[in-house]
């Protein structure tokens, strides 16, 4: 089932711009790692989860690139770019091989399940 994405047409003309381009700086960077980079996390300073997605790469021996934006203060209207974009709710973004796996808890999974290996090939 494909995750509900208002559609364009029921956009008012006047404000299609200001939506396909809110932070789409933001958008274009993290797209620029995940094409370059098999891991790829994003996250913000001061949440913990980001840190606990890193140590877990890091004790898993797969090398990452980290993108962090902001605090909980700062640019959270930056980051709500990304999680329209991605309709991913919370941080850290995880990212394999171009596929969005979720956030800490799920890359655990993916680890503990010899998955993330799979995909990295």
């Amino acid at each position: 089932m494909p995750r509900a994405v208002l559609e364009e047409a029921r956009l008012h003309p006047a404000i299609r711009d200001r939506v396909a381009n809110h932070h789409a700086d933001i958008v274009r960077e993290v797209e620029a790692a995940v094409a370059q980079h098999a891991v790829v996390v994003v996250g913000m300073r001061q949440n913990p989860f980001p840190k606990k997605a890193r140590k877990a790469l890091h004790a898993a021996g797969v090398p990452y690139h980290y993108l962090e934006y902001g605090s909980y203060v700062a640019e959270w209207r930056r980051r709500n770019a990304l999680k329209m974009w991605t309709g991913w709710p919370t941080l850290p973004m995880v990212f394999v091989k171009g596929v969005l796996v979720g956030g800490a808890d799920d890359l655990a999974k993916l680890i503990a399940s010899g998955e993330l290996k799979t995909m990295l090939g």
